[in-house]
């Protein structure tokens, strides 16, 4: 089993904590960690060049390259960021940013359709469930359906050895008990593609048919033809 883990900061504060807890329970397990800033450091400047002419022509492309070649092979992928002003860190939005040619409008990977994901974050007070958000977006548009999320709310102080031995014992009994969801599944099978990203799918192949009877067709109608997805194939196999 591979599990490629995308975190937020390279902090490693009580996110950091509640990942090591979760990735406990998963021994054996072939696992990559990519931190940011310090493993995709430059912010994506709206060029297009990904959509236009291809994600090889990013300026960043050598360390985004190397961050989605594990995420395409990963069985797993975890994201971890805690909440900053309420939403996910700046360098987990940057790196975001960099895949948007891969949400499901332009070149969704055929592989994403049949991962699992898992996001932790954590807040002092609020802002846990929108940072959360932050990160399901892109999961989901890149067409993933089976997303995991533990959001937890420190409400004291956030430095772990400062929490009270209570609130340690229960951020560790709820994200423990998400993994155990995760470790038991069979990873030899894809996960079920669910009916909300079939319908994504669907509105994005009727937006590349349009785009056909318009006579704009561009790299992403190139990339859907070649896939056979304005035909009847399909990226899911359930």
């Amino acid at each position: 089993m591979k599990i490629t883990v995308i975190n937020g900061t390279e902090k490693h504060g009580v996110t950091y904590r509640l990942k090591e807890i979760f990735l406990q329970n998963f021994q054996g397990a072939d696992i990559v960690e990519f931190y940011l800033p310090k493993d995709c450091p430059s912010f994506c400047v709206g060029c297009t060049n990904c959509f236009v002419k291809g994600e090889n022509t990013c300026k960043d492309y050598s360390s985004v390259n190397a961050i989605e070649k594990s995420l395409l092979e990963a069985d797993l992928i975890v994201m971890t960021s805690p909440a900053y002003v309420m939403h996910a860190t700046g360098a987990m939005k940057a790196l975001l940013d960099h895949f948007g040619y891969r949400w499901m409008p332009h070149r969704p990977a055929a592989e994403m359709f049949g991962k699992h994901a898992v996001i932790i974050t954590q807040c002092l007070g609020a802002g846990a469930k929108s940072t959360a958000k932050d990160m399901k977006d892109s999961l989901s548009w890149w067409g993933i359906s089976k997303i995991g999320v533990f959001s937890g709310t420190l409400m004291g102080d956030i430095i772990w050895d400062k929490l009270s031995e209570k609130k340690q014992k229960q951020l560790t009994k709820n994200i423990n008990r998400l993994a155990r969801q995760f470790a038991k599944i069979d990873y030899a099978k894809p996960a079920h593609t669910n009916l909300v990203t079939k319908i994504k799918f669907m509105m994005c192949r009727f937006i590349q048919k349009q785009v056909q009877r318009n006579g704009v067709a561009g790299l992403d109608f190139e990339y859907w033809n070649d896939k056979g997805w304005l035909g009847k194939s399909r990226p899911w196999k359930n």
